[in-house]
């Protein structure tokens, strides 16, 4: 038994196998690219969650101790920790550094 093609229906053939991989290839980019878009959507959401959860616990003991005053030192500690932290993650992110560029080879310093 021999299979006889023309240049015509080889043609044909390649160029079925080579769309049918784009296709395939397509497909594969397309998946990745929403599993990458979930990911980050839920990393948003943890991180979202994790921060409402402290902040919760922050003002839960600051209203605990603010209304069974007791204790200055102690109001002003719960008070003042928490304020502490804000201002500095506020000012770290909040600061412009200078950029400096990549050294060539030739450079010196």
């Amino acid at each position: 038994m021999t299979i006889n093609l023309t240049p015509t229906q080889i043609l044909a053939v390649l160029g079925v196998v080579v769309v049918l991989l784009w296709v395939w290839r397509a497909s594969a980019r397309r998946a990745k690219a929403a599993a990458n878009a979930a990911r980050a959507g839920a990393r948003l959401l943890s991180l979202t969650g994790r921060v409402l959860v402290m902040a919760g616990v922050i003002v839960g003991v600051q209203w605990l101790v603010i209304t069974h005053r007791g204790d200055t030192v102690l109001l002003l500690v719960v008070l003042g920790l928490p304020a502490l932290f804000a201002a500095y993650t506020l000012t770290k992110a909040l600061t412009i550094t200078s950029y400096e560029s990549p050294r060539s080879r030739g450079d010196r310093r």
